[in-house]
Protein backbone atom coordinates (compact mmCIF):
# COMPACT_ATOMS: atom_id res chain seq x y z
CA UNK A 1 0.00 0.00 0.00
CA UNK A 2 1.00 3.14 -0.69
CA UNK A 3 2.76 4.93 2.60
CA UNK A 4 2.03 8.87 2.17
CA UNK A 5 4.56 10.81 3.99
CA UNK A 6 4.07 12.63 7.26
CA UNK A 7 3.30 16.16 7.05
CA UNK A 8 6.86 16.89 7.99
CA UNK A 9 8.02 14.93 5.10
CA UNK A 10 7.01 17.62 2.92
CA UNK A 11 9.92 19.72 3.84
CA UNK A 12 13.74 19.74 2.75
CA UNK A 13 15.00 17.54 5.34
CA UNK A 14 18.06 19.20 6.14
CA UNK A 15 19.99 20.45 9.13
CA UNK A 16 19.77 23.82 7.87
CA UNK A 17 17.72 24.82 10.66
CA UNK A 18 20.29 24.74 12.73
CA UNK A 19 23.27 27.59 13.00
CA UNK A 20 25.27 26.60 10.17
CA UNK A 21 29.24 26.49 11.46
CA UNK A 22 33.01 25.80 9.39
CA UNK A 23 32.59 22.17 10.43
CA UNK A 24 29.18 21.43 8.65
CA UNK A 25 30.01 23.05 5.60
CA UNK A 26 33.35 20.92 5.22
CA UNK A 27 31.67 18.04 5.90
CA UNK A 28 29.04 18.71 3.15
CA UNK A 29 32.32 19.47 1.05
CA UNK A 30 33.66 16.10 1.71
CA UNK A 31 30.47 14.68 1.13
CA UNK A 32 30.36 16.29 -2.12
CA UNK A 33 33.70 15.22 -3.10
CA UNK A 34 32.86 11.45 -2.16
CA UNK A 35 29.47 11.17 -4.52
CA UNK A 36 31.40 13.14 -7.41
CA UNK A 37 34.23 10.05 -7.53
CA UNK A 38 31.01 7.48 -6.79
CA UNK A 39 30.02 8.82 -9.94
CA UNK A 40 32.52 8.36 -12.47
CA UNK A 41 34.16 5.65 -10.66
CA UNK A 42 33.82 2.27 -12.18
CA UNK A 43 31.38 -0.53 -10.23
CA UNK A 44 30.07 2.39 -7.28
CA UNK A 45 26.79 5.26 -7.48
CA UNK A 46 27.32 8.25 -6.88
CA UNK A 47 23.29 8.12 -5.82
CA UNK A 48 24.14 5.36 -3.29
CA UNK A 49 26.93 7.39 -1.59
CA UNK A 50 23.97 10.53 -1.83
CA UNK A 51 21.75 8.06 0.04
CA UNK A 52 24.84 6.99 2.15
CA UNK A 53 25.63 10.44 3.57
CA UNK A 54 21.72 11.50 3.39
CA UNK A 55 21.99 14.10 0.90
CA UNK A 56 19.58 12.07 -1.60
CA UNK A 57 16.33 13.14 -0.25
CA UNK A 58 17.05 16.43 0.42
CA UNK A 59 18.47 17.31 -2.70
CA UNK A 60 15.38 15.43 -4.65
CA UNK A 61 12.98 17.28 -2.79
CA UNK A 62 14.80 20.44 -3.04
CA UNK A 63 15.27 20.07 -7.28
CA UNK A 64 11.90 18.81 -7.42
CA UNK A 65 10.50 21.98 -5.44
CA UNK A 66 13.37 24.75 -6.54
CA UNK A 67 11.28 27.50 -5.12
CA UNK A 68 10.91 26.74 -1.60
CA UNK A 69 12.87 27.81 0.86
CA UNK A 70 15.18 28.71 -2.38
CA UNK A 71 17.96 30.81 -1.14
CA UNK A 72 18.25 28.93 1.85
CA UNK A 73 18.83 25.22 0.46
CA UNK A 74 21.22 27.10 -2.26
CA UNK A 75 23.38 27.69 0.47
CA UNK A 76 23.09 24.45 2.20
CA UNK A 77 24.09 22.67 -1.28
CA UNK A 78 26.59 25.01 -2.08
CA UNK A 79 29.37 22.95 -0.73
CA UNK A 80 28.16 20.05 -1.89
CA UNK A 81 28.34 21.03 -5.63
CA UNK A 82 31.91 22.44 -4.98
CA UNK A 83 32.25 18.95 -3.33
CA UNK A 84 30.93 16.86 -6.72
CA UNK A 85 32.97 18.93 -9.11
CA UNK A 86 36.47 18.58 -7.17
CA UNK A 87 35.67 14.95 -6.85
CA UNK A 88 35.36 14.26 -10.12
CA UNK A 89 38.33 16.66 -11.32
CA UNK A 90 40.20 15.20 -8.30
CA UNK A 91 39.46 11.32 -9.85
CA UNK A 92 40.55 12.09 -13.11
CA UNK A 93 43.89 14.32 -12.33
CA UNK A 94 45.29 12.39 -8.91
CA UNK A 95 43.24 9.23 -7.92
CA UNK A 96 43.12 7.91 -11.62
CA UNK A 97 47.04 7.25 -11.06
CA UNK A 98 46.13 5.23 -7.73
CA UNK A 99 42.87 3.43 -9.15
CA UNK A 100 45.29 2.45 -12.27
CA UNK A 101 47.71 0.65 -10.42
CA UNK A 102 45.23 -0.50 -7.10
CA UNK A 103 42.13 -0.11 -7.95
CA UNK A 104 40.54 -3.01 -6.12
CA UNK A 105 42.06 -1.93 -2.99
CA UNK A 106 41.06 1.72 -3.25
CA UNK A 107 37.29 0.48 -4.30
CA UNK A 108 37.51 -1.43 -0.79
CA UNK A 109 37.37 1.42 0.82
CA UNK A 110 34.31 2.72 -1.18
CA UNK A 111 32.58 -0.77 0.23
CA UNK A 112 33.50 -0.05 3.44
CA UNK A 113 31.87 3.81 3.37
CA UNK A 114 28.80 1.08 2.07
CA UNK A 115 29.05 -1.52 4.77
CA UNK A 116 29.57 1.23 7.74
CA UNK A 117 26.47 3.19 7.51
CA UNK A 118 24.62 0.46 5.84
CA UNK A 119 22.86 -0.05 9.92
CA UNK A 120 21.43 3.78 9.81
CA UNK A 121 20.25 3.10 6.04
CA UNK A 122 18.76 0.20 6.73
CA UNK A 123 16.75 2.13 9.82
CA UNK A 124 15.73 5.02 7.79
CA UNK A 125 14.23 2.71 5.39
CA UNK A 126 12.28 1.40 7.91
CA UNK A 127 10.85 5.13 9.52
CA UNK A 128 7.17 4.23 8.30
CA UNK A 129 7.38 0.35 9.38
CA UNK A 130 8.87 -2.57 7.05
CA UNK A 131 6.25 -4.92 5.65
CA UNK A 132 7.00 -8.30 3.84
CA UNK A 133 6.63 -6.66 0.28
CA UNK A 134 9.53 -4.67 1.54
CA UNK A 135 11.99 -7.54 2.40
CA UNK A 136 10.16 -8.69 -1.21
CA UNK A 137 11.75 -5.74 -3.56
CA UNK A 138 15.04 -5.63 -1.35
CA UNK A 139 16.09 -9.22 -2.05
CA UNK A 140 14.45 -9.01 -6.29
CA UNK A 141 16.69 -5.55 -6.50
CA UNK A 142 19.58 -6.95 -5.07
CA UNK A 143 19.32 -10.22 -7.26
CA UNK A 144 18.69 -7.92 -10.43
CA UNK A 145 21.63 -5.39 -9.82
CA UNK A 146 24.37 -8.42 -9.07
CA UNK A 147 23.55 -10.55 -12.11
CA UNK A 148 23.20 -7.59 -14.04
CA UNK A 149 26.60 -5.40 -12.30
CA UNK A 150 27.93 -9.68 -13.14
CA UNK A 151 26.61 -10.56 -16.35
CA UNK A 152 28.01 -6.77 -17.23
CA UNK A 153 31.21 -7.27 -16.20
CA UNK A 154 32.33 -9.43 -19.09
CA UNK A 155 30.63 -7.27 -21.70
CA UNK A 156 32.39 -6.90 -25.19
CA UNK A 157 33.44 -3.32 -25.06
CA UNK A 158 31.65 -1.37 -27.94
CA UNK A 159 33.40 1.58 -29.52
CA UNK A 160 31.29 4.38 -29.55
CA UNK A 161 32.77 7.67 -31.55
CA UNK A 162 33.05 10.94 -28.86
CA UNK A 163 31.05 13.97 -30.24
CA UNK A 164 29.02 16.94 -28.82
CA UNK A 165 25.71 14.87 -28.36
CA UNK A 166 27.33 11.40 -26.89
CA UNK A 167 29.14 13.51 -24.37
CA UNK A 168 25.56 15.45 -23.18
CA UNK A 169 24.04 11.64 -23.16
CA UNK A 170 26.81 10.37 -21.17
CA UNK A 171 26.60 13.16 -18.89
CA UNK A 172 22.38 12.48 -18.27
CA UNK A 173 23.75 8.67 -18.14
CA UNK A 174 25.93 10.25 -15.02
CA UNK A 175 22.62 11.79 -13.46
CA UNK A 176 21.16 8.89 -13.89
CA UNK A 177 23.22 7.78 -12.13
CA UNK A 178 22.63 10.32 -8.96
CA UNK A 179 18.66 9.83 -9.27
CA UNK A 180 18.78 6.09 -9.38
CA UNK A 181 21.14 4.27 -6.83
CA UNK A 182 23.21 1.41 -7.08
CA UNK A 183 23.37 2.51 -11.31
CA UNK A 184 26.86 3.00 -12.00
CA UNK A 185 27.27 4.89 -14.82
CA UNK A 186 30.80 4.49 -15.45
CA UNK A 187 30.72 0.91 -16.02
CA UNK A 188 28.69 1.26 -19.21
CA UNK A 189 30.56 4.08 -20.17
CA UNK A 190 33.24 1.61 -20.07
CA UNK A 191 31.32 -1.05 -22.45
CA UNK A 192 31.01 2.27 -24.94
CA UNK A 193 34.66 2.77 -25.07
CA UNK A 194 34.31 6.11 -23.53
CA UNK A 195 35.30 6.26 -19.93
CA UNK A 196 39.07 6.73 -20.28
CA UNK A 197 38.31 9.54 -22.79
CA UNK A 198 35.73 11.18 -20.40
CA UNK A 199 38.36 11.10 -17.80
CA UNK A 200 40.94 12.81 -19.97
CA UNK A 201 38.58 15.25 -21.06
CA UNK A 202 37.95 15.86 -17.45
CA UNK A 203 41.56 15.95 -16.93
CA UNK A 204 42.98 18.36 -19.46
CA UNK A 205 39.70 20.12 -18.75
CA UNK A 206 38.62 20.18 -22.64
CA UNK A 207 35.44 22.01 -22.51
CA UNK A 208 34.09 20.37 -25.31
CA UNK A 209 33.99 17.36 -23.02
CA UNK A 210 32.93 19.29 -19.89
CA UNK A 211 30.57 21.54 -21.09
CA UNK A 212 28.00 19.01 -22.49
CA UNK A 213 28.68 16.83 -19.94
CA UNK A 214 27.90 19.08 -17.21
CA UNK A 215 24.90 20.08 -19.36
CA UNK A 216 23.46 16.35 -19.32
CA UNK A 217 24.20 15.52 -15.54
CA UNK A 218 22.13 18.59 -15.29
CA UNK A 219 19.01 17.87 -17.29
CA UNK A 220 18.71 14.56 -16.83
CA UNK A 221 18.64 15.31 -12.57
CA UNK A 222 15.85 18.40 -13.12
CA UNK A 223 13.93 16.33 -15.12
CA UNK A 224 13.73 13.57 -12.91
CA UNK A 225 13.90 14.72 -9.55
CA UNK A 226 10.31 15.37 -9.70
CA UNK A 227 9.25 11.60 -10.63
CA UNK A 228 11.76 10.72 -7.82
CA UNK A 229 9.89 13.10 -4.87
CA UNK A 230 6.80 11.84 -5.84
CA UNK A 231 8.21 8.17 -5.53
CA UNK A 232 9.58 8.63 -2.38
CA UNK A 233 6.67 10.24 -0.58
CA UNK A 234 3.97 7.62 -2.30
CA UNK A 235 6.44 4.81 -1.50
CA UNK A 236 8.53 5.73 0.98
CA UNK A 237 9.88 2.34 2.64
CA UNK A 238 9.26 0.28 -0.99
CA UNK A 239 11.76 3.03 -2.35
CA UNK A 240 13.95 2.62 0.87
CA UNK A 241 14.42 -1.37 0.11
CA UNK A 242 14.29 -1.06 -3.12
CA UNK A 243 17.91 1.19 -3.01
CA UNK A 244 18.75 -1.09 0.12
CA UNK A 245 18.39 -4.48 -2.19
CA UNK A 246 20.77 -2.15 -5.25
CA UNK A 247 23.26 -0.98 -2.42
CA UNK A 248 23.30 -4.76 -1.56
CA UNK A 249 23.69 -6.51 -4.66
CA UNK A 250 26.11 -3.82 -6.40
CA UNK A 251 28.58 -3.58 -3.74
CA UNK A 252 28.62 -7.81 -3.92
CA UNK A 253 29.08 -7.77 -7.42
CA UNK A 254 31.75 -5.66 -6.77
CA UNK A 255 34.50 -8.78 -5.57
CA UNK A 256 34.11 -11.09 -8.14
CA UNK A 257 34.02 -8.19 -11.15
CA UNK A 258 36.94 -5.93 -9.55
CA UNK A 259 38.33 -6.73 -6.10
CA UNK A 260 38.82 -11.03 -6.63
CA UNK A 261 40.52 -10.45 -9.80
CA UNK A 262 42.95 -8.46 -8.71
CA UNK A 263 44.34 -11.27 -6.48
CA UNK A 264 44.93 -13.94 -9.72
CA UNK A 265 48.55 -13.73 -11.47
CA UNK A 266 47.69 -11.13 -13.56
CA UNK A 267 46.42 -8.84 -11.01
CA UNK A 268 48.91 -9.19 -8.64
CA UNK A 269 51.64 -8.47 -11.59
CA UNK A 270 49.64 -5.25 -12.72
CA UNK A 271 49.83 -3.81 -9.02
CA UNK A 272 53.50 -4.96 -7.93
CA UNK A 273 51.81 -6.15 -5.24
CA UNK A 274 52.30 -10.04 -3.46
CA UNK A 275 48.80 -12.17 -2.87
CA UNK A 276 49.59 -11.26 0.95
CA UNK A 277 50.50 -7.87 0.90
CA UNK A 278 47.71 -7.54 -1.78
CA UNK A 279 45.40 -9.13 0.39
CA UNK A 280 46.05 -6.69 3.34
CA UNK A 281 45.77 -3.66 1.45
CA UNK A 282 42.48 -4.32 0.53
CA UNK A 283 40.95 -5.42 3.65
CA UNK A 284 42.77 -2.51 5.98
CA UNK A 285 41.27 -0.25 3.34
CA UNK A 286 37.76 -2.12 3.23
CA UNK A 287 37.77 -1.50 7.44
CA UNK A 288 39.66 1.86 7.67
CA UNK A 289 36.24 2.72 5.24
CA UNK A 290 33.84 0.70 7.57
CA UNK A 291 35.02 2.39 10.12
CA UNK A 292 35.23 6.12 8.96
CA UNK A 293 31.59 5.87 7.90
CA UNK A 294 30.14 4.13 11.29
CA UNK A 295 31.74 7.03 13.51
CA UNK A 296 29.94 9.26 11.06
CA UNK A 297 27.19 7.96 10.49
CA UNK A 298 26.74 8.49 14.33
CA UNK A 299 27.35 11.53 13.84
CA UNK A 300 24.64 12.37 11.21
CA UNK A 301 22.71 10.75 13.33
CA UNK A 302 22.74 12.65 16.24
CA UNK A 303 22.77 15.73 14.24
CA UNK A 304 19.38 14.22 12.58
CA UNK A 305 17.98 13.47 16.38
CA UNK A 306 19.08 17.22 17.45
CA UNK A 307 16.76 18.89 13.99
CA UNK A 308 13.87 16.49 15.14
CA UNK A 309 13.27 17.98 18.44
CA UNK A 310 14.12 21.31 17.32
CA UNK A 311 11.13 20.94 14.79
CA UNK A 312 9.13 19.12 17.27
CA UNK A 313 9.97 22.04 19.95
CA UNK A 314 8.61 24.66 17.26
CA UNK A 315 5.58 22.93 16.60
CA UNK A 316 5.05 22.79 19.82
CA UNK A 317 5.43 26.02 20.33
CA UNK A 318 3.22 26.87 17.60
CA UNK A 319 0.19 25.23 19.23
CA UNK A 320 0.93 26.44 22.59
Amino acid sequence: MPQPSAPEDQDIQTDVTLPDSVGRWFARFLKGIAVGIGAILPGLSGGVLAVIFKLYDPLIRFLANLRRNFVRNVLFFIPVGLGLGVGIVLFSVVVEAAFGRYAAQFICLFIGFVIGTFPSLFKQAGRHGRHRIDWIIMVVAATAIFILMYVGGDTTLLQVQPSIPVWFGSGALIGLGLIVPGLSPSNFLIYFGLYDKMATGIKNFDMSVVIPLALGLIVCVLLLAKAAEWAFSMYHSQMYHLILGMVIGSSAAIFPTVVFPAFTAKGLADSGLSLAGSIVFALALLVAGTVASWLFSGVEDRVAERREAIEAAAKGGQTS
